[in-house]
């Protein structure tokens, strides 16, 4: 069974969004691995501009310098941000500069979709990684044509929103669930006492606020720690590059056979029928029991009979060292065999 959890980790309010910004600009300082500016004439372009509004005339002269380099400045402008806050940053090299360690960002305007500036960013870069290069050799660790900013943007245009005069939340599901969209149906409407919510599908739960008599901020703030457990798909999502493997805990497998090398796995049921004293009140109750067992005798790989959870049989596998690429053969087998009750996701 799932643990509750708060229904504000559960849903994002449709409106209450961030946006997307994104601007082009000039990173200097930067100790001899800057953009080549034959490779990149796009860095001379912007350097001469920028040097140009600042009143230094830099036309037909032979510049050539190796510390400035060309990047793609980029951030989210979170919502309900108002001017003057701040704001992290993402800085990318966009020529062939080779290293932004130690490089400052010039003053560069932040654009949204619409084409108004809303951030303007300026700062020290830290890089990611870094990059160190001999006459015969170079060698280089991490990313260092790419970092961060932290808080080195701030805010100059607020993004229009009325969200005081909203008369309905729309809550969406991160994942969409029905039965998890019914129990924050039921939540809510427990919590008011009333129906003010309603499941209009799987991923959309509907708040009115006529019937709550608050406003859009008091009735979020009302319901958003509210408990929910949530209702998730049995999946088995396994990555074959690192040989990771991760599942559900309602994964189940039926019965099913698959050769894999010299492995013999055997998963028995036996379940066990309990009843009361004789002359007791109680019920007869089947106790379900399984036993599993794996060796590397034998020929073939057994699975007796269905309803296992598949847990249990690659925890067996864990413990004879089965290598992570054979574990996700034998789950692709198991899958292509239609025994797998689970969606299977390979990345």
């Amino acid at each position: 069974m799932a643990e509750p959890i708060r229904l504000k980790d559960l849903v994002e309010v449709d409106g209450v969004r961030g946006n997307d910004l994104v601007g082009y600009g000039l990173v200097v300082g930067l100790n001899g691995t800057g953009d080549g500016l034959r490779n990149a004439p796009f860095t001379e372009e912007i350097m001469t501009n920028m040097l140009e509004r600042l009143g230094v005339n830099i036309t037909g002269e032979d510049y050539r310098p190796k510390n400035v380099a060309a990047v793609f400045v980029t951030a989210s402008l979170p919502p309900f941000s108002r001017a003057g806050s701040r704001i992290d940053i993402t800085v990318s090299a966009i020529g062939d500069a080779t290293s932004l360690l130690g490089g400052t960002l010039v003053m560069t305007p932040l654009n949204g979709a619409d084409g108004q500036i809303y951030a303007v960013a300026q700062g020290t870069i830290i890089a990611g990684g870094i990059s160190a290069q001999g006459q015969a050799a170079r060698v280089v660790q991490g990313v260092p044509t790419a970092g961060t900013i932290p808080s080195g943007a701030r805010v100059e245009r607020e993004v229009p929103f009325d969200f005081s005069g909203v008369t309905t939340l729309r809550l969406a599901l991160k994942t969409a669930d029905f039965t998890t969209a019914a129990r924050i149906e039921a939540v809510i409407n427990a919590e008011f006492g009333a129906r003010v919510a309603a499941m209009e599908d799987a991923g959309t739960v509907t708040l009115t606020l006529g019937r709550t008599g608050l406003n859009p901020a008091h009735a979020i703030a009302r319901i958003e720690n509210l408990l929910v457990e949530p209702e998730t798909k049995a999946t088995v999502v396994v990555d074959q590059r690192s040989g990771t493997i991760v599942m559900g805990a309602d994964v189940r497998i039926s019965r099913v056979a698959v050769a894999q090398g010299n492995l013999t796995l055997r998963v028995e049921e036996a379940p066990l029928v309990v009843q009361p004293n004789p002359f007791a009140e109680g019920e007869t109750v089947v106790v379900p029991r399984s036993s599993a067992s794996i060796s590397k005798d034998g020929t073939g790989l057994a699975l007796v009979p269905g309803g296992t959870n598949l847990s249990e049989v690659v925890a067996g596998l864990n413990a004879l060292g089965v290598a992570p690429n054979d574990m996700i053969d034998i789950l692709k087998s198991i899958n292509a065999a239609g025994a797998l009750h689970a969606e299977f996701v390979i990345q």
